[in-house]
């Protein structure tokens, strides 16, 4: 049966100044209520970067079970590619803690069919990333790959970064995990609040979440949350330079195009957290689907 397109009813529930108390349509697993929450925590910068020891660290003095099932080294940028090999290596360097040598959908499948064999996590968190995962960016994220894993599952998930369009500095971006982590934990508790018993989130429904870095710091507080959708925008411009050796060198370059008004890119440059709904499923909205459907009418083989 194919999976019913909920994202409003997710922004409606998570962004407005007051939240109804009327728990999300029916998914799985089911959290206890009240109880800490068994988290899967992934990533794409690799199991000991800066970013996801911070949510380990911060979630778990939340009182939350978190075990770390990703990525042995770096995958930034692998998408949602997975099961892409006929063997994996896995080690598991410490308690709560699973290194896999591979992306982070392979950490995910791992996870969720070894480490947490025979009872899912209550939630999939991957990150924080290092860098953003707005507009195109996020259509090739390994961190939004990790959460796509997560859904496509029936594991409610939520992809989180740190930064924005702006160059990064690197001791500010690491200094705002903090303020990231922060909001997580925050986020998290306003989900098992609403859900009582019931599910974090609509079922198939995740969240890519996308945190400013604010002050020359990185300390700094946002401005405020902001519903968002994905900027349509591919800000990484390709370009290939024959070598004449039946090789080309491959550049790229930044260029940015102006932000849509109420997309990610517009609220985080505005120094807002953007929070935006996401499927697994690439399928169009009903007016787009409709539009499509004229266009094939009639078409025979």
């Amino acid at each position: 049966m194919r999976r019913k397109r909920v994202l409003p009813l997710a922004a409606l529930l998570l962004c407005t100044p007051a939240l109804a108390a009327t728990a999300p349509a029916a998914a799985s697993p089911q959290p206890a209520a009240n109880g800490p929450l068994r988290i899967l925590l992934t990533n794409d910068d690799g199991y000991n970067a800066p970013g996801i020891r911070a949510a380990f660290q911060r979630l778990t003095a939340a009182g939350h079970d978190v075990t770390i099932v990703a990525p042995l080294t770096n995958q930034s940028g692998t998408g949602t590619k997975t099961l892409s090999a006929t063997t994996v290596a896995v080690k598991h360097p410490e308690a709560k803690v699973w290194a896999v040598d591979g992306t982070p959908g392979d950490s995910v499948a791992f996870g969720l069919s070894e480490v947490f064999e025979g009872r899912a996590p209550d939630l999939v968190v991957s990150g924080t990333n290092f860098g953003p995962n707005v507009a195109g960016l996020a259509t090739h994220s390994g961190t939004v790959g990790g959460a796509v894993a997560a859904l496509e599952s029936g594991v409610p998930a939520i992809a989180v970064s740190t930064g924005g369009f702006a160059a990064p500095d690197p001791v500010a971006t690491i200094n705002a995990m903090g303020p990231t982590v922060d909001f997580l934990a925050k986020l998290i508790d306003r989900l098992r609040s609403l859900a009582k018993s019931g599910p974090l989130l609509p079922r198939g429904v995740g969240l890519n979440i996308n945190h400013p870095v604010i002050g020359a710091d990185g300390k700094g507080t946002a401005s405020g949350t902001s519903t968002t959708f994905q900027d349509p925008q591919a800000p990484l411009v390709p370009d290939f330079t024959d070598s004449g050796d039946g090789t080309w060198k491959v550049s790229v370059k930044f260029a940015p195009q102006p932000a849509a008004k109420g997309g990610d890119v517009e609220a985080v440059s505005a120094g807002k957290i953007a929070i935006s709904p996401m499927a697994a499923d690439w399928n169009t909205g009903p007016g787009d689907f409709a539009k499509t459907s004229a266009l094939l009418a009639g078409l025979r083989p």
